[in-house]
């Protein structure tokens, strides 16, 4: 495995957690990752293998999920030929392939309990054995394994094998999700943004506005670096004008024209969530005070549903964008420097 993506960040949580990955490298002892979705747990499991005296050795990946059960343990252990129906041939399994360098279990909470107690005779002895093979192999492999469940839960519903995390679990690094990683939002999207742009050719970076920066910091990032990733390489790509980039956009199935939820019901849209606002005509006020409630409530709703882009919530409500600065400054949905 091959990365061309760095490990980036400067914030403290994530700098702990890098610095306990590069301590717990060099110890030939099993390594849990624990992470949300697109932390970048692949990354440090590279991390951990070449800074571990195994460095020259291969680095064998294996992602648990993406196999049905039925395969999992022909793909950890390989076969012998005739092991199983469309077993033509011996395989070497993914211990030998990795013996004496690093096997990267990636999400290791997906092993079924049949796999799990094959993976623990391997781990406590060295050894596996082929499908339809009675001789053990002796195999020298570093585990490093990766979940973004919290195993020990799994282990309380008997769905995960307490002795094997016993085993696993001699070092556990959690990388930390991106909204904990306070400044570390715009030193991403500076690289990414810039990388992108050295792709497309471009020989400027005009970078992000205030604003496009803001809406960045602010947001909550489900999806981690790797959704940050795409929204920025995104923008970058969209954006054809040589000013700072000013339009981003979190959602890219968000559309008017999407289609309608095939389990019944429409998905949000301009149709089915921007109708009128919550009513406000049992408040006390004047017609005058009354309509600026209502509109105000409306730019309210729009910027919520467009994940406060503007440029997306002005194309929404027929409006420019100047019009829609104006508006939101009127009431005092944004200041007037910003």
């Amino acid at each position: 495995m091959e990365r061309t993506t760095q490990v980036i960040g400067q914030s403290g949580p994530f700098l702990d957690a890098l610095e306990r990955a590069s301590r717990a490298a060099a110890l030939d002892r099993p390594v849990l990752v624990i992470g949300e979705r697109g932390t970048g747990k692949e990354l440090v499991a590279e991390r951990l293998h070449r800074l571990s005296p195994r460095w020259d050795q291969p680095l064998v990946v294996m992602n648990c999920a993406a196999l049905p059960e039925t395969l999992i343990e022909a793909e950890l252990f390989g076969h012998e030929a005739g092991a199983f129906t469309g077993a033509t041939k011996a395989r070497v399994g993914r211990f030998e392939e990795a013996h004496g360098g690093t096997l990267f279990l990636d999400e290791l909470g997906t092993l079924s309990m049949a796999a799990q107690d094959r993976l623990l005779r391997a781990v406590e002895y060295g050894e596996v054995t082929r499908i339809g093979s009675s001789r053990p192999l002796r195999v020298n492999v570093r585990i490093v394994a990766a979940t973004n469940e919290h195993l020990p839960d799994k282990v309380a519903r008997h769905q995960f094998r307490a002795d094997l995390l016993d085993r696993l679990s001699f070092e556990v690094v959690t990388l930390p999700p991106l909204r904990a990683r306070t400044g570390d939002v715009p030193v991403l999207a500076e690289h990414y943004g810039r990388r992108m742009a050295s792709e497309m050719g471009r020989l400027d970076w005009p970078g992000f506005s205030r604003e496009a920066m803001a809406e960045l910091i602010a947001y909550d990032w489900p999806g981690n670096v790797r959704e940050l990733r795409n929204v920025v390489e995104r923008a970058v790509y969209r954006w054809e004008r040589d000013t700072p980039i000013d339009a981003i956009e979190f959602d890219p199935f968000q559309s008017p024209h999407r289609p309608r939820s095939v389990a019944g019901g429409a998905p949000a849209s301009v149709e089915t969530t921007a109708t009128a606002p919550a009513e406000t005509t049992d408040e006390p006020g004047d017609f005058k005070s009354r309509t600026a409630r209502f509109e105000r409530d409306l730019l309210k709703k729009a910027m919520a549903e467009h994940r406060f882009n503007q440029r997306a919530t002005a194309d929404e409500l027929g409006l420019s964008y100047d019009q829609l600065r104006h508006a939101l400054k009127r009431h005092g949905l944004i200041s007037a420097g910003s």
